[in-house]
This record gives structure tokens, sequence and C-alpha cells, in this order.
């Protein structure tokens, strides 16, 4: 019998949670591994998380590579039409932001745009299905840490933080590529507020120069972090609005297609704007100021 506002033989918080919690695996401290125990534990690893992004990525890998290997010129096949425009829209995307020259920016942005709109793509994908599904197949393996599965890797922040983690990396090989250790470092301290070493200025300095590394440091740390927490946030606002949904039995099918219909504007979206900032980012730390 439901609980009054639940799901099957769960209370609405115990079913909302665990539609929250990811398939985790973790060394506890008497050196043994587990499933599922892993509550506080920073070292915890989502299996789940990894497993669909990597999965979603080979997908994205294939798709285009068996797009190249069967493109024809004189007979394009609908699937290649496809590929075609996504790939001339995010290469004018890039040519009309990235000024330089890098062989990296193109192909960077489509796999970010195409693999973040494959990760936010599964959020359409109805709650109970894919999690069902594991719960059986737990059953009938004898798995039960099968009982937790999030399918959606971008509601996940190790995931988000992670490639924003990448592209800070990139920042910074930009930043030296392009101005040099010496630039990079002047670009810290040296900026917005131009130090005197002249006169009685040279006293000021070093207040001015650890205020600017500072102020700047702040800036490029945030960089990472707001385009991390942007995705993950809408995302994950997403896929607990279709939750909500799902808690309300039959009546949610309308309410679950008009949500939907909207989300595929968000899912893209998002994509979309990971992917511009990451090459407005990379455009900022390539230019010379």
């Amino acid at each position: 019998m439901a609980t009054e506002g639940g799901h099957g033989s769960q209370t609405s918080g115990e079913y909302i949670q665990h539609h929250l919690q990811n398939l985790q695996i973790c060394k506890l401290d008497n050196g043994e591994w587990a499933w599922n125990q892993c509550a506080g534990n920073p070292m915890a690893l989502n299996v789940d998380s990894m497993f669909w992004s990597l999965l979603l990525g080979f997908i994205f890998i294939f798709l285009f590579g068996r797009a190249a290997k069967k493109a024809s010129p004189e007979k394009p096949s609908k699937f290649q039409a496809l590929i075609e425009i996504v790939v001339d829209f995010i290469d004018s995307s890039v040519r009309d932001t990235f000024h330089g020259k890098s062989r990296l920016i193109a192909p960077l942005a489509l796999t970010i745009f195409v693999w973040v709109f494959f990760m936010n793509l599964m959020d359409l994908i109805p709650v109970d299905w894919i999690p069902e599904l594991s719960k059986m197949l737990g059953t009938v393996t004898g798995y039960d840490q099968l009982y937790y599965m999030k399918v959606v890797p971008t509601t996940d922040v190790n995931i988000t933080f992670g490639m924003s983690i990448s592209v800070f990396i990139l920042i910074i090989f930009y930043s030296i590529k392009s101005k040099g250790l010496s630039g990079f470092v002047a670009e810290l301290t040296l900026h917005p507020i131009a130090p005197s070493f002249k006169g009685a200025g040279i006293i000021a300095a070093p207040i001015i120069i650890a205020f600017n590394f500072i102020l700047e440091s702040v800036a490029l740390l945030a960089k990472p972090l707001s385009l991390s927490l942007r995705l993950f946030g809408n995302m994950f606002a997403g896929e607990l609005i279709f939750i909500l949904i799902a808690l309300l039995g039959v009546w949610q099918l309308p309410l679950h297609f008009g949500w939907a219909v909207f989300h595929i504007l968000i899912v893209t979206l998002q994509a979309f704007i990971f992917m511009m900032l990451t090459v407005v980012y990379l455009t900022l730390a390539s230019e010379e100021h």
C-alpha cells in the first residue's frame, strides 16, 4: 500500500532522497571497500555518474566518427546533414569569438557542446525507468547495490567541477603560452591598479601588488566555479522538478510532457552556455593586454 504522498511503499521524502542518491563506492576506515556507505567520505566515487558520462562520451565519438567515415558530398544522408549543421554552428560560433590561432579550440568546443548536451538530455528520460531497471537487474544478479542509479551526470557537482577544472587548466596554459610566465604573473599583480615604483609610490607598491593579486586571483578562480555551479544548479533543479512531478501518479503525464518540452530548451541552452563561456575564457586568456 502506498504511503500518502509517496510512491509505492516509500514516503515522498524517501522517494525524493532515493532519486537524488548516487551509486557510490568508497574505502572504509577498516580498509574494506563498500557500496553506498559513503556519507561524509570525500573520497567516495559516484559510479553511476562516471559510467553514464563515459558512455555518453563514447556514443558521441562513435556517432561523429561514423558520420565522418560515411560522409558523402554527392549523396549526404540525413544524419550527415544533421552532423554538418552542428559542426557548422559550432565552427561559426568559435570563429566569431576566438580570433587567435589554435587547432584545439574548435574541436574542444564541439566536444563540450555535444557531450554536455547528451548528458543533459538524459534528464528527459522518465525518472523511474532506468532506476527501476537497475533495481531489477540488481535483484536478478544479486547486486543489491544497484538500488541507486542517477542517470544525469550533470546533476552531479563532481562531474561539472571536473569539466570546469579542465577548462581552468587550459586557461592557465593559454595565458602562459600567449603572455609568458612573467606576463601571466604581471597580469595577476599589476592590474587593475598599476603600482608606481618611483619616489614615494614605491612604499605603497607591495600593498597594491598584494591587493591586485587577491583581486585577480578571485576573478580567475570564479571562472571555473561559476561555470560548474551554473550547469549543476540548472540541471539539478530540472531533475528535482521531474521527481516532484512523478509523485503525482497518473496525473504526472500532462505535466511531465509540458515540463519536458520546456526543459529541451534548458538542456540545449546550458550546453551552449558552457561551451561559449569556455571559448570566451580561452579567448581572454590568449589575448595580450
